[in-house]
């Protein structure tokens, strides 16, 4: 019996020594909000009331659980950072042949542009790009289409995180 206690004990004075080295250097988990401090929901708003873009932020809010509002509110409360999504843009480049000269790569680049409004601030517009390799197999006709709507969801869901994840340091920017 001694002999499995001792590696029981060993590894409990080693966890117990790491944590107390973590809480002594300040190191704390941080929260899953993305909302800089002092900011309790995001307004949003698109140009066209069905765009896929707006669609992919509600549902990432959502899935995070963070609060936002459709229908712009009578009047604007402090803790509200208002989103305008702008038409987001696809372009594609060429990046390989076949020997027969067909297309056999592109990169697809999703242009997000938008404008952020904090309470008693003025609008700030921005601009990324979010980029995707996308084979092109002459091969495989079909479903090109419906394959190209997957690639360009997830290449929404990314902009839509990065969006959301620059909050904080665009806030920061206008203080």
């Amino acid at each position: 019996m001694k002999h499995h206690t001792k590696p029981t004990f060993v590894m409990k004075a080693i966890l117990l020594l790491l944590m107390l080295a973590l809480n002594g250097c300040g190191f704390k988990l941080r929260s899953a909000q993305v909302l800089p401090e002092g900011f309790s929901q995001i307004y949003v708003m698109a140009g066209q009331d069905y765009s896929p873009l707006k669609r992919t932020l509600q549902e990432y809010l959502t899935l995070y659980q963070i609060p936002f509002v459709l229908s712009e509110p009578t009047q604007m409360q402090e803790q509200t950072i208002a989103i305008y999504l702008q038409p987001d843009s696809l372009d594609r480049r060429l990046l390989s042949l076949f020997s027969t000269g067909q297309v056999a790569e592109y990169e697809l680049v999703l242009t997000i542009r938008f404008q952020v409004i904090f309470p008693g601030k003025e609008a700030q517009s921005f601009e990324f790009d979010v980029t995707r390799e996308y084979q092109d197999d002459p091969d495989a006709i079909l479903a090109k289409s419906r394959e190209l709507d997957l690639v360009l969801s997830e290449l929404r869901r990314q902009a839509v995180d990065r969006l959301v994840r620059m909050l904080p340091s665009i806030e920061n920017q206008t203080s």
